[in-house]
């Protein structure tokens, strides 16, 4: 069990480093990157809370305490899903505003329907 808990305090370091290098580079926003990185610091302080494992292991009656753990893991990964779920969601509605504005402007400013040769080009 020790081994499994030494993987995953070194997935999370792993986790963590790769989020801070995406933010160093601009390919994560940072207020997606927070999801990530205390989803990261999470997985890595209940890896080394062995103590608490065996506590919920104890309760939930499974005999490794590794169990639990990896339950945990599993939850708070889905959270982060749906949250960027319900982001991509809001995202998409906004662009599909976005675009009928776009078009009721152009149908103002040329005060007319684009004809079909003018959408070819």
């Amino acid at each position: 069990m020790e081994r499994l808990l030494n993987v995953l305090a070194f997935a999370s370091v792993v986790l963590f480093l790769i989020v801070l290098r995406g933010l160093r580079r601009s390919r994560i926003r940072v207020e997606y990157s927070v999801s990530w990185l205390g989803a990261a610091a999470l997985v890595f302080a209940l890896s080394r809370a062995r103590g608490a494992l065996v506590w919920v292991a104890g309760y939930l009656h499974v005999n490794e305490p590794a169990v639990p753990l990896i339950f945990l893991i599993l939850l708070v990964f889905l959270w982060v899903f749906y949250r960027f779920s319900i982001i991509i969601s809001h995202l998409k509605d906004m662009n599909i505003t976005l675009t009928q504005k776009v078009a009721m402007l152009d149908f103002q400013v040329r005060g007319r329907l684009p004809h079909a040769e003018e959408t070819k080009n």
